[in-house]
């Protein structure tokens, strides 16, 4: 039952003192108290009945009824035995903190309030339980009919009349019948869901709305990737039956987001193998292409790389979140791991992909995790390991960065990584080759350390004895070797544009 069925019950004689804006607010409890901090035993929606029996002086009314309105009480109902009618004190304090406050007369006990309390809602129960079991049959049978998401969203907002929306935490609109939230509405129900102490919980939203977001499943520690409803209205208007409905379906929901991850963990091994053998340059483009095409993307369009490393030790966690902002700008993204980095590889991507997925990112930053992103500029697939070494280099600057969630594009970084991530895989790797040919040729057949030696000395910035030192090598041998080096590419190391030939070879080789 609600305020208003309360209040004009007949032969109660119960008088509203404050209230009239609340009289549709539902009471859900009944809970009798004399204590002036009962708290820990109030939920909220209750109908609190009090005798001011905890009455001492003025300023108890105060604290009494702040404790009622933190714990979002349906109401206080009070009885006037005691002082003979509600002193001035307990009016003004259920106005201050907007507390419904109801006048039980002398002649009416609390056992009458709550026996109606109690009648009302035992038979307001059978008649959900009745809706809800054929609201459930039909709930069920929709799902075995295979029926989607937005179908079912529409289907409890017509028994409802609630309209609903699932997002992620990115702002990934899962499901959304009525068409999905505009930006600043999807950044505030992102910041409410994963800041919210409890939930559900109501929001305003910058276009004007109220709406309430509500969990499906409990929110665990640090994982950025559980699902959550976004419902039109205040949560605390709605009668049982929409909450119970809403309960139902976020059942449903949270197995959909549970076969989602599955689904995406079982093309892992295929994305990890795409992502190797694209570094490596192992595949034939017709080969890669196909491998491509089987995960869904499109090869003959241009492509997007995004890497991310996260704090959590669980580098699923990670994959799972840039997978899941990815999809918000292109279908089947490519997402697996190398060298400890998770790594996406987007085709068909949307207009102002770039800017999308960098807001959905940073919509994670109010969380408790750390996130730090790459992404590279579009390429297309002939230089899409250009495009990945892009992403690594851009996410491990992202590291460098005091921020919670850090993203790092291809158009903020300043080296040579972005001009080979232009260039076409095989003319990076006919370039390297040309190049260094001789000394992996040498390497190769003698079993020797030049490649590793070059790298070392150029990294150390032709300092002799800190390429020997990482080397654990004498000084005369790291000169030995890169006297070798200089013969076999008929380059000098004293030159800057040899050093910068041999750089750039060295880069432009595939990863081993």
């Amino acid at each position: 039952m609600d305020l208003r069925d309360l209040v004009e019950a007949p032969g109660l004689g119960l008088t509203l003192l404050y209230g009239e804006q609340a009289l549709s607010r539902p009471i859900r409890s009944v809970f009798t108290t004399d204590l002036i901090d009962p708290g820990r035993y109030l939920t909220e929606g209750a109908l609190v009945l009090t005798g001011l029996m905890w009455r001492r002086d003025p300023d108890d009314s105060d604290r009494f009824v702040r404790v009622l309105a933190h714990a979002r009480v349906a109401a206080l109902a009070a009885g006037e035995a005691a002082f003979g009618s509600i002193p001035a004190g307990v009016v003004q304090a259920c106005r201050r903190h907007r507390v419904p406050l109801v006048a039980v007369p002398v002649d009416v006990s609390f056992a009458q309030v709550s026996e109606l309390v109690t009648t009302r809602d035992d038979a307001e129960r059978e008649r959900a339980l009745a809706t809800a079991l054929g609201r459930e049959r039909r709930l069920l049978a929709a799902i075995t009919e295979g029926r989607s998401l937005d179908e079912l969203l529409t289907m409890i907002g017509h028994d409802t009349g609630v309209t609903c929306r699932v997002l992620t935490p990115t702002g990934r609109s899962v499901a959304a019948p009525a068409g999905p939230l505009d930006t600043a509405d999807t950044d505030a129900v992102c910041r409410t869901f994963q800041l919210a102490e409890r939930l559900p919980s109501a929001v305003s939203l910058p276009t004007g709305r109220t709406v309430s977001v509500v969990d499906v499943e409990p929110r665990l520690g640090q994982s950025m990737t559980p699902w959550f409803l976004v419902c039109d209205g205040d949560h605390r208007t709605w009668d049982d039956d929409a909450h119970v409905s809403l309960r139902d379906l976020g059942a449903v929901i949270a197995a959909q987001r549970r076969r989602w991850d599955e689904d995406r963990r079982s093309t892992r091994r295929s994305a990890d193998d795409v992502i190797a053998l694209t570094v490596t340059g192992q595949a034939s483009r017709a080969e890669l292409a196909a491998r491509m095409g089987d995960l869904g993307a499109d090869p003959g369009r241009p492509c997007l790389v995004a890497a991310a490393i996260g704090a959590d030790e669980f580098l699923d966690t990670t994959c799972a979140v840039l997978h899941d902002a990815a999809s918000q700008i292109a279908d089947h993204p490519i997402t697996g791991v190398r060298d400890g980095t998770a790594i996406t590889i987007l085709t068909r991507v949307a207009a102002g992909g770039s800017a999308t997925l960098r807001r959905a990112f940073e919509r994670l930053a109010v969380g408790s995790g750390r996130l730090a992103v790459g992404l590279s500029g579009e390429v297309s697939m002939d230089a899409l390991a250009g495009a990945i070494d892009e992403a690594v280099h851009a996410v491990r600057t992202a590291e460098l960065r005091d921020q919670k969630v850090a993203v790092v594009t291809s158009d903020e970084i300043r080296s040579h990584v972005l001009l080979l991530g232009a260039v076409p895989d095989g003319v990076r790797h006919a370039f390297a080759v040309r190049v260094l040919g001789g000394v992996l040729d040498y390497d190769a057949r003698h079993a020797s350390a030049l490649l590793p030696t070059l790298d070392a000395f150029l990294r150390a910035d032709g300092s002799w004895s800190r390429c020997a030192a990482e080397l654990h090598v004498h000084v005369n041998t790291a000169r030995y070797r890169i006297g070798r080096v200089e013969q076999l590419t008929g380059r000098n190391l004293s030159r800057l544009e040899d050093r910068v030939d041999l750089l750039l070879a060295l880069r432009s080789l595939p990863a081993r």
